[in-house]
């Protein structure tokens, strides 16, 4: 076996991290060498460590989450329900009761499939982490080379590996040539950055520079490589742990949905019971008392709720995806709403994500464009350029006539500007070239010209300086401390600075002196540029109350400055926080830090940004966040919100995310934060609509204890009511448009109730009692009209108490149809709205009336509602009582939107 060919023997300094270690010494401390282990002690290892391979963490089993949506509070009230239909149907059979009790469960059974579908769709980022392995990997066993699944690495292999392959483990270079990786996908870094075989002196073991971690991939080199960790145990085995143990978060709706149930299951329940006591003290007898708690129960049950909220949110979800917004998980979508801080990646998000040429430093002097350098340069310019077009280690990809550039960004970039900026300029054969690496921090290249043999190079000023001798004519005129002051003029605006050199080398050439005596030719610096629309965004996030903080794998400086740039960041004392001071944070400074009105967070790391969500969330902040890559998705799970990218993300923070930027715009959430505003209103609209309702529905039972009068309203009529005939209409309602200025207001507070006290008495005190006087007003006035006088007993299927019974049921629907247009605001007034601005809501009213005409006119509408037919007329009694109603409420809204005209001029 590999240790029998070192001896045997650990490295004195084992103690150390196999990153600082030698390379001979990092293979000794795994017990292998430089042509690996064999094939025994692979069998044996991969016994020991497992395969290569996320692996999932024992969830709940999937029968369990699905008997859970049938056995919540709200669904156990309607079951006690059910079973008291049911009981009174054994007992009195032939009076409807079974129907009734069939009628509830089917209600429980919708609800509850509904809310599974919902559920079961939603988690599969594992799935993607999986994906990020390669299938097949070259693995060197005992010397020899052959191609292995991934899944069968084991610690101690040595891989090798080529531009372009994916990191199938946590590995340690052990030969190194031209390697950069591209580590976007674990340390949200959106440069590449190289790698080299030599020790490392960083503390961080993910940070060394002889580390390549699974998941991520090389962008140019080609190298060989030490496994030292596998599945579970690597980086992207950590994340994923993280990712599959943060468990999901409740958005504010799911939590304001689930208070409300309970209060109104409660307020049901406990009706319920008193007005049994109620019957049982008036002398009613056990049937009647039971069939009264009953109706009780089901009246004040919405039990149309459930999935009118969630058809609401799914036609918002379609709205958001005509403008780039994919939702996801449908209660994102009121969440993005809530949202009062959202923390943005930089790269891609709040910029285009592609490099671009924004200033160059020649003969003295800064120009914005090549073009400018090329005209009023002098002499350097254009040697400038010829370096920067072929001082490159890109792949050329033909793509029909035209060739596409393939590598790392920065130098793509630098490429593209030069070929702009000298169309004709044909590329020098390459000769020979000086890798980029690390240590050396620069790249040369040799090519040979008409002139003879150039040498283009490229890197950090620091690295090209020393390289050029003091004599040379770029440096006559400006000294070493004027490079410097320039590099960091341009640092300081967030671009990344490289310097360019270059010089006749005489053939014969040692390959050994080649960078030596060069001429500095100028700087030019690069950036990601901001889009274009998102100043305008963050100036509507800032009048709209949001707070907006960049989370960023970045450097503090092009953070900043990109910050700026946006408007971001406006004053001159914003809070920028590296990733090394915040590990070094407690919780309690990390919240206070967070107090600062500007905050920008650079160099984050892994884990870091998860922990920063959590303490925006111990604040009571609503948090929404975006994410790209694989270290995204701990915090995109534990976010109220998580928004992933479309285009440049990866399958992990796409699963993970409740919602999907199609076009990866940052203004787009603006979009969604609206939409979202809109539908936590359109839902207190409808909730009003609804609970309007409940007390012409429970008014008939008082009145049936109370005064021995008929009931009105039978229970299965409530139900041809609450799911029947007031469904369509609802969900009309959550087509509403954002009322004029939804963005100037600020986020509404987690302690502000979906279901306020303002809403229950216009409800309950105001709109539903005027619903009740009407429909208790058509009761009586058919019941007088047929003769019946006070204290007479009517059979349930005497014609004059059909027709009475059918009399109500008719005025709640007709009263209804007036209420859903005085619910679409609950202070601008319809005309204001327009009356016929949203088709839905007249949709609705159609359908409402087509359903009713179905129950009173069809033979099996009166058979299972206990309906008989009407003349027109009784159809036209309500009108002038529905017509008050709505005189009454838009003087109520009139005095609303007085009250709050002084409040603004004080706010003014």
């Amino acid at each position: 076996m590999a240790r029998h060919l070192i001896g045997g023997r650990l490295p004195q300094n084992f103690e150390m991290r196999i990153h600082q270690l030698s390379g001979e010494d990092a293979l000794a401390s795994l017990h292998s060498g430089p042509d690996g282990i064999d094939q025994a002690e692979a069998r044996r290892r991969l016994a020991e460590f497992g395969p290569n391979q996320v692996e999932r963490i024992d969830a709940t089993p999937l029968v369990v989450r699905f008997l859970h949506q049938f056995s919540h509070f709200f669904a156990l009230i309607l079951w006690f329900a059910a079973a008291l239909a049911l009981f009174a149907e054994v007992n009195r059979p032939g009076e409807g009761m079974g129907a009734l009790a069939l009628a509830i469960v089917g209600v429980i059974l919708i609800n509850g499939l509904f809310s599974f579908w919902q559920e079961y769709r939603s988690e599969k980022a594992l799935a993607a982490l999986r994906d990020l392995l390669p299938p097949m990997v070259a693995v060197e066993r005992a010397g020899t080379l052959s191609e292995l699944p991934a899944s069968e690495l084991v610690p101690g292999d040595v891989i090798r590996l080529r531009q372009g392959d994916s990191v199938p483990a946590d590995c340690r270079l052990i030969e190194a040539f031209g390697v950069q990786v591209n580590n976007a996908a674990i340390t949200g870094e959106s440069l590449s950055v190289a790698r080299g075989a030599g020790p490392s002196e960083e503390q961080e073991l993910t940070s060394g520079t002889n580390i390549v971690l699974a998941g991520t991939a090389l962008v140019v080199g080609h190298g060989r490589a030490v496994v030292f960790a596998t599945g579970m145990r690597t980086a992207l085995g950590e994340i994923a742990h993280l990712t599959q143990t943060a468990g999901a978060t409740l958005s504010p709706l799911q939590r304001e949905v689930a208070f409300l149930t309970r209060v109104i299951a409660g307020l049901a329940t406990g009706l319920g019971a008193v007005f049994f006591a109620i019957g049982y003290a008036f002398g009613l007898p056990p049937w009647h008392n039971g069939m009264f708690a009953i109706g009780i129960i089901v009246a004040n049950v919405p039990e149309g709720l459930l999935p009118t909220v969630t058809l609401a949110l799914a036609m918002a979800s379609q709205r958001l995806a005509r403008r780039n917004v994919l939702v996801k998980h449908l209660a994102s979508v009121e969440a993005l709403g809530s949202a009062t801080v959202i923390c943005t990646d930089k790269t891609g998000t709040l910029t285009e994500n592609r490099m671009t040429v924004r200033r160059l430093y020649v003969d003295g002097r800064f120009f914005d464009s090549t073009q400018e350098a090329l005209a009023h340069g002098g002499d350097a310019a254009r040697p400038l350029l010829l370096t920067a077009l072929h001082c490159e280690e890109v792949e050329k990809a033909r793509e029909g006539a035209a060739t596409r550039l393939i590598g790392d960004p920065t130098e793509v970039a630098l490429v593209e500007a030069a070929r702009r900026a000298l169309p004709e300029q044909s590329f020098f054969p390459l000769v020979d070239e000086v890798p980029f690496d690390s240590d050396r921090k620069r790249l040369s290249t040799l090519h040979r010209t008409e002139e003879g043999l150039v040498l283009f190079s490229k890197g950090a000023l620091a690295a090209l300086l020393p390289l050029c001798g003091a004599t040379e004519p770029a440096l006559r005129s400006e000294t070493a401390a004027s490079w410097r002051e320039a590099e960091q003029a341009m640092a300081s605006d967030g671009l990344r600075v490289l310097a360019l050199a270059s010089r006749r080398v005489p053939e014969p050439y040692d390959r050994s002196r080649l960078e030596e005596g060069l001429t500095l030719l100028g700087l030019i610096g690069l950036d990601d540029p901001p889009r274009p629309e998102v100043p305008a965004a963050i100036a509507r996030c800032r009048s709209a109350g949001i707070k907006v903080v960049m989370v960023t794998g970045d450097h503090p400086a092009t953070a900043e400055a990109i910050a700026r740039q946006i408007g971001l960041v406006e004053t001159g004392n914003a809070r920028v926080i590296t990733g090394d001071r915040l590990q070094r944070m407690s919780t309690t400074q990390l919240q206070l830090a967070l107090d600062a009105p500007e905050v920008i967070f650079a160099r984050a790391r892994v884990d870091q940004k998860r922990r920063i969500v959590a303490a925006l969330q111990a604040k009571n902040h609503v948090v929404a966040v975006t994410g790209d890559g694989v270290n995204d998705a701990p915090a995109l799970r534990q976010a109220d919100v998580g928004i992933a990218m479309g285009q440049a993300g990866t399958d992990v923070a796409r699963e993970a995310a409740g919602i999907i930027l199609m076009d990866d715009n940052f203004a787009s959430i603006v979009a969604g934060v609206e939409e979202g505003r809109t539908v936590f209103a359109n839902i207190r609209n409808f909730m009003t609509y609804i609970l309007a309702s409940n007390i012409p529905e429970i008014v008939p039972y008082l009145a049936f204890v109370l005064f021995k009068v008929p009931l009105a309203l039978t229970v299965i009529q409530i139900l041809a009511i609450d799911l029947g005939t007031d469904m369509l209409p609802a969900l009309a309602l959550a087509a509403e448009r954002p009322e004029p200025g939804v963005m100037e207001r600020p986020p509404r507070r987690r302690t502000k109730r979906l279901l306020s006290w303002p809403l229950l008495a216009r409800a309950y005190l105001f709109l539903g009692p005027m619903q009740a006087v009407a429909a208790m007003a058509a009761f009586f006035f058919v019941l007088d009209g047929g003769g019946w006088s006070y204290g007479e007993v009517l059979a349930a299927t005497d014609p004059v108490y059909l027709r009475a019974t059918t009399a109500c049921l008719v005025t709640i629907v007709v009263m209804q149809i007036a209420n859903v247009f005085l619910c679409r605001s609950p202070r601008l007034s319809i005309f204001a709205l327009g009356v016929f601005s949203n088709r839905l809501v007249l949709a609705g009213i159609l359908a409402e009336v087509a359903i009713a005409l179905l129950i009173v006119y069809t033979g099996l509408g009166n058979t299972v509602f206990g309906t008989a037919p009407l003349p027109v007329e009784l159809w036209l009694l309500p009108l002038p009582l529905a017509f008050g109603m709505l005189v009454l409420e838009e003087g109520r809204k009139w005095l609303v939107r007085r009250r709050e005209q002084p409040q603004r001029g004080r706010a003014g």
